[in-house]
């Protein structure tokens, strides 16, 4: 395949393997006015499929939101390729078939011998190396990871990642269809786990990490990730739903695919409860239990009551010291004013990636009378409370009622360095740090993804801004120094811009 020819527009798409994945890639491109064929190796699998879509836009004409001759179009443009040269005329052919390289090869051999020699050949792998799969045929260069996520007609991404050999015509091209169907293309370089993929790995592995600390139960830390951080779902309610027999395989592989990267480890919970069967939704139980598909929820315990007392605050910042002396003022809780608490007070503390106990002794208070509590989201939504080992029953509740004297929610925790919400987001935005440090994605196609196919409030530099990447950093830091986990190592992406006090979307 020459490189010297003008991109020319891809308008006829074969796809091989027509499960979900190939179906939705169907419906989006015959909406985008290309003419598609269908192929499967499985006997009346491309009639089912077919039937599929054009349910989905009947479904669109009942809805008043497609018309019936704009429907009657889209299915005149899905056609049958009753065997692999019936894909002869196509200028692109997307596989969708299983997840196994030798699979993917044996396929793009038989298509190299079918196809024209401007056809594209498109893997829509989720997790195989582009250039590995492109490896086995006689013009790699023609060769391109298209990859969508389900389902395809809502995920309005897909990440267009280029092998090592991939022309840059190809790449345009391929660029280029993926904005005529309607959707964000990711430009991403041939890593383990793309772009997105990539980016997800902190979120549940490091919720993962907390429960196996028995700092929060899932439920609770759910309720934090979602109330305090802002995230569309938690994610054990996020792991059910994906289901533990395909995340716990997507954690392994990406965390062995980057030879062991601390910052991608793997929980032994997960792999113990999908030996036990507990894979979510699926199976009707996972970290919750599913009745009629609902999961049960426990309700939160009701706040004790307590009566007012003073209450003295350690907290270093001005900001943090604001926030929480409003707070006691707006309960009309007594507060202390003195250079030390008196022999009774409430000691509120508000630590960035320390522990309540680590941030007592710091500052010369009772354990027995200190807690701290989260001010990285503010408390607005929901409010985290961290008590050291020492804290008394007495001291805690007070606490959960001053917290809780306007009705907002609040969790209690124990202690930890970094709380739920600090650790999660921290290492969101070190992944996305990291991500952008490799070269993998440019900074606005980063938190574009990120946002588009994980549905993050943010995508993680954008994160890391909102937050402050000072305080990501100093939260880092803190977490390596109490732990010598390598996994809290900052990126030196992050580093190098919140020490220059540059956003991390600076390139």
């Amino acid at each position: 395949m020459s490189n010297d020819t003008a991109p020319q527009p891809l308008r006829t798409l074969g796809i091989v393997g027509t499960g979900a994945m190939g179906r939705g890639i169907a419906q989006v491109a015959a909406e985008a006015g290309l003419a598609v064929y269908l192929h499967d190796q499985r006997e009346g699998a491309v009639a089912e499929a077919r039937e599929f879509v054009a349910s989905m836009w009947q479904r669109g004409v009942q809805k008043q939101r497609l018309s019936e001759a704009d429907a009657e179009r889209y299915r005149a443009g899905l056609n049958e390729a009753a065997t692999l040269d019936g894909l002869a005329g196509c200028d692109i052919v997307v596989e969708a078939i299983v997840e196994k390289l030798e699979a993917k090869q044996a396929l793009f051999q038989q298509l190299e011998a079918i196809l024209g020699e401007a056809a594209v050949l498109a893997t829509n792998t989720s997790s195989l190396s582009v250039t590995a799969i492109a490896s086995a045929c006689r013009h790699p260069e023609r060769v391109i990871g298209f990859h969508f996520f389900n389902p395809v007609p809502l995920m309005r991404i897909v990440e267009v990642i280029p092998g090592l050999r991939t022309a840059a015509a190809v790449t345009q091209r391929v660029e280029a269809l993926g904005q005529a169907m309607g959707h964000f293309t990711a430009r991403a370089t041939d890593t383990p786990g793309f772009l997105v993929n990539h980016a997800g790995r902190a979120f549940g592995t490091e919720a993962l990490r907390i429960l196996g600390e028995r700092v929060a139960d899932h439920a609770s830390i759910d309720r934090i990730l979602v109330d305090q951080g802002g995230f569309r779902m938690g994610p054990f309610a996020l792991l059910d739903l994906t289901g533990l027999d395909v995340s716990h395989a997507v954690m392994e592989s990406i965390y062995h695919q980057y030879y062991e990267e601390p910052r991608f480890r793997p929980s032994p919970l997960t792999r113990q409860r999908l030996t036990a069967g507990l894979l979510g939704r699926k199976s009707g139980e996972g970290f919750y239990r599913y009745v009629d598909g609902r999961a049960q929820v426990p309700e939160e315990a009701p706040l004790p009551a307590a009566e007012p007392r003073a209450v003295w605050i350690g907290a270093e910042e001005e900001d943090s010291r604001s926030a929480l002396s409003t707070l006691v003022r707006d309960a009309g809780w007594p507060l202390e004013n003195g250079a030390t608490p008196s022999t009774d007070a409430l000691c509120l503390v508000a630590p960035w990636g320390e522990d309540a106990s680590g941030c007592a002794l710091r500052l010369g208070l009772p354990a027995e009378r200190c807690v701290a509590v989260d001010l990285l989201a503010g408390l607005e939504r929901r409010r985290s409370l961290m008590t050291t080992p020492a804290t008394r029953a007495d001291v805690r509740d007070a606490a959960m009622a001053l917290l809780g004297h306007d009705g907002t929610p609040v969790s209690v925790i124990a202690d930890s360095h970094g709380f739920v919400l600090q650790r999660v987001v921290a290492a969101i935005v070190n992944v996305g740090s990291e991500i952008a440090q490799q070269g993998v994605a440019e900074p606005a196609t980063i938190d574009r993804a990120v946002e588009l196919g994980l549905g993050y409030p943010r995508g993680p530099l954008a994160m890391g801004d909102h937050y402050g990447s000072r305080r990501i950093l100093a939260i880092l830091d803190n977490l390596l120094a109490a732990t010598g986990d390598p996994r809290y190592r900052a990126s030196p992406w992050l580093r190098r811009r919140a020490t220059l006090g540059l956003p991390l979307t600076h390139p």
